[in-house]
């Protein structure tokens, strides 16, 4: 019989190792085609390792934990014909498959990565409740090791704060307009395409084509040089189990608002379940990010490096404000844009910021893209 090993995926640059999460089947287990063998957990996503043959798992070579590098060896598979592998689960006792379902093996990827999330909570409680440190009074602290993508989230934040100038400038806006919108159209447009209307599409479109007038804002600095981006590659920030992520939705500026809408549906329910690719998260020129749907009311957002500028958008209240000489009660939201003071001035992200304040109080410019 011949032997297959088992590699870690090419992994890009930016994504120097990961961690093996669990392994799905366990050393002599009968294995098929596609079958999913382990989880790597890097700092941007969770990868799936199939199996390529048919046959036993002979060997795992690294265990659950520890970390691995692109292209390593980490286990090996014995092919074996398809026929000669037992796999009747008719035939299996209630006690066999009660351990079989613990173990994962006749459960679907999304069961199994619920199962295994509950096994491993259960894991984890227990691992902390050893390493609780009790001294003579009734202080308990507990211990964890960082996941890989909070390892990323700090190494990042801290790369913010050290290597640019970051300066935060804000603006209200009225989101009546829009209000409106999508209350006159969400039933048609839940009927015809199955999900709500919401607000990022609305921001995503009104920051792309307030870039397109501000291009500095869409450059970012290296060493000596500015990289001016002549694309728009936009990044959303979604809070998971696992960490804060931020896909991208790429070329928003030939993408329809409706489309936008749908590629958020989609990269939330991605990102929720562990589905997002490389590729997802990689090349973005701009970011956006919502503490609002938490409840928010004003932040300073910090700068997702190497870009030069962040837009935090917050949370939509009713508040009085002067409209025609008349105090008026109207839907109200704050924007905040961090911007790196070493690139752009402040003239330029106050008129970027405006602009965007305009698009989105008059949607039918945003719409029409004048």
């Amino acid at each position: 019989m011949n032997d297959t090993n088992i590699i870690v995926p090419e992994l890009p640059e930016s994504i120097s190792n990961a961690v093996i999460i669990q392994w799905c089947k366990k050393q002599g287990d009968s294995i098929k085609t596609d079958d999913i063998l382990v989880e790597l957990e890097t700092d941007k996503v969770v990868l799936e390792i199939p199996a390529t043959i048919n046959g036993i798992l002979k060997t795992i070579l690294v265990k659950q934990g520890e970390t691995v590098k692109s292209q390593q060896i980490i286990g090996i598979l014995e092919e074996i014909a398809l026929n000669d592998i037992k796999y009747d689960i008719n035939k299996i006792t209630d006690k066999q498959t009660k351990n079989n379902i613990t173990n994962n093996h006749y459960l679907s990827p999304s069961l199994r990565r619920k199962n295994n999330y509950d096994i491993l909570n259960n894991n984890q409680e227990k691992h902390n409740e050893k390493i609780n440190i009790k001294n003579s009074t009734t202080y308990n602290i507990t211990r964890v090791p960082m996941s890989p993508i909070r390892q990323k989230i700090t190494q990042q934040l801290m790369l913010s704060k050290n290597n640019t100038v970051m300066l935060t400038t804000f603006n209200e806006v009225n989101m009546q307009k829009i209000n409106k919108i999508r209350n006159k159209y969400n039933v048609l447009i839940q009927e015809k395409y199955n999900f709500k209307l919401g607000f990022m599409s609305f921001y995503i479109k009104a920051v792309t084509q307030s870039l397109q007038i501000y291009p500095q804002i869409n450059a970012y600095i290296d060493n000596n040089d500015i990289i001016y981006n002549n694309f728009y590659h936009i990044n959303i920030a979604i809070a998971t189990k696992r960490g804060l992520l931020t896909p991208i939705i790429k070329d928003t500026d030939k993408i329809p608002l409706l489309d936008i809408e749908k590629k958020i549906k989609e990269l939330v329910l991605k990102s929720n379940t562990n589905q997002l690719s490389i590729d997802d998260l990689n090349s973005g020129t701009f970011t956006i990010t919502n503490g609002g749907v938490f409840g928010s009311l004003m932040s300073t957002p910090i700068i997702n490096p190497p870009q030069s500028a962040i837009l935090g958008i917050h949370a939509i209240k009713d508040r009085p404000i002067v409209i025609k000489e008349k105090i008026c009660i109207m839907p109200m939201t704050y924007l905040a844009l961090s911007y790196d003071h070493r690139l752009i001035d402040g003239k330029e992200a106050i008129g970027f910021l405006n602009n965007i304040k305009s698009l989105l109080e008059e949607p039918l410019y945003l719409l029409m893209q004048i």
